[in-house]
């Protein structure tokens, strides 16, 4: 009896750490949203894909106070990690577009409306304002209100140099 109590104890922990720690990552992600002006999406993205490993993480946890041993437990995140290894290999850069996606949404300088120069190489420039930020891609409008998507893992391998906005009488 007295190690089921305990099991409940350690269980309703597990649980309190969970939510403590999810409200926590949430105002991060809020704040950020705020002080980057990223739309709510994004973070309803970013928030989705936090929320599913820390409820990855928890159920594990809570599975091996339940007693189901570590090696049975080792077998099934190993087979899913393989069946997911695999169809990643297989998708490599949508795994990567996501990646870079949560990169630029925590330590890119760039946000949303920034103008923007996207440098090429040496005698190639994409310029533009950017107007969505996505998981995937990166959507920028140019002065001939033409938009060009970049894949986020592109965007973020680039050498991005913000441009200034002009002052009021320049823009006549």
């Amino acid at each position: 009896m007295n190690d089921d109590i305990l099991k409940l104890i350690q269980s309703a922990v597990i649980i309190i750490a969970y939510v403590i720690t999810k409200k926590l990552i949430f105002k991060i992600v809020n704040k950020t949203l705020l002080e980057k002006f990223i739309q709510e999406s994004r973070g309803s993205i970013i928030r989705k894909v936090i929320n599913a490993i820390l409820t990855l993480v928890s159920l594990i946890v809570l599975l091996l106070i339940w007693g189901v041993k570590q090696s049975d437990l080792a077998v099934l995140i190993g087979s899913v990690f393989t069946i997911v290894g695999v169809a990643f290999v297989a998708q490599w850069s949508l795994l990567s577009n996501i990646t870079s996606g949560i990169i630029l949404f925590f330590n890119h300088s760039v946000k949303l409306n920034d103008a923007i120069i996207i440098l090429e190489g040496k005698d190639y420039a994409i310029e533009g304002k950017i107007i969505n930020i996505g998981l995937f891609f990166i959507t920028l409008e140019t002065a001939d209100k033409e938009t060009i998507t970049l894949p986020n893992n592109v965007f973020i391998l680039k050498s991005v140099k913000k441009v200034a906005p002009k002052p009021p009488q320049e823009q006549l």
